[in-house]
Order: C-alpha cells, then structure tokens, then sequence
C-alpha cells in the first residue's frame, strides 16, 4: 500500500478528518499497518503499554479475566482506537485486545500518539469523548448485570 493510500484511509476515520494531509503522511509512514488473524492477540492486560492501535478494518474484543472467568468489556469495529487509555495512564494494559476476525490495524507507536495530541487538541478530545462514552456503557452493562444477581 502507498503513502498516499494510507493517507486517504486515515481521511477516512473521523478521529483524522480535521488533521491536514501533510500530517497524516507523516503519520502513515511513522506508522505500521498491521493484521491479526481471528483469535490473535493484539496485546494481553499488563503489558507495557507501547502502542495504540486503530482498526481499519475488522473487529477486535476487549476482555478480562475475572473472579468470575473471562469478561467481554466490548466489541470494536473500524475506525475504533484501541490501546490508547494505557498510554493516557502511563499504566500497563488494563485488558486484552484479541482479534474477532481478520484483522487490519494501524499501530501507532506511544510517543507519536501523544505527539499527535498535543498537537491537535481536537484529536484529544475526541479521544476523550470515546472514552468517555465507553466507560458510560460499561457502567450501564455493570448496574444491569448487578440487577439481575
């Protein structure tokens, strides 16, 4: 895939819609496509968190292993980042990122995603506003799970 190519994918996500086309070159070369076979680990909780990954095309699980046995937080299609709250933290992962199915992403290494943030504010808070919305739905799965028990 070319440069070019690259760059009208990253058009393509919303997360990037506003960042000029120089930026998302530098972005796509700096980067690395990559593809996970379905059941392939993109990362396990614990590790250092070294990347944040955005999926082109697919889906990838999220998930736990808790006192309960193995947990599905969510299921992540194109377009979604994933990866990016244990770089935020400065923590080690916080959960597994497994691949649902055939599986492309673009890994984008620690530094240059809080390289990109700090450049483009915008990006930032629509990282925010994703994450925000996740921990909204994880919260109402949380309330009726404990109102059935």
């Amino acid at each position: 895939m070319t440069l070019d190519t690259e760059v009208m994918s990253l058009r393509q996500v919303p997360l990037f819609r506003e960042v000029e086309p120089s930026r998302l070159k530098l972005l796509a070369f700096t980067s690395e496509r990559v593809h996970f076979e379905a059941g392939q680990v993109f990362f396990a909780r614990g590790e250092t968190a070294d990347a944040a990954y955005l999926i082109l095309e697919g889906a990838a699980a999220v998930s736990i292993d808790g006192p309960a046995g193995h947990v599905r937080l969510a299921l992540l299609g194109p377009n979604a980042l994933v990866g990016e709250m244990g770089i935020l933290a400065d923590q080690p992962r916080s959960a597994t990122v497994t691949a649902d199915t055939a599986t492309t992403a673009l890994r984008i290494d620690r530094d240059v995603f809080l390289e990109l943030l700090a450049q483009f504010p915008q990006i930032g808070i629509a990282v925010m506003r994703d994450l925000a919305l996740r921990l909204e739905q994880t919260n109402q799965r949380l309330a009726t799970r404990a109102g059935k028990v």
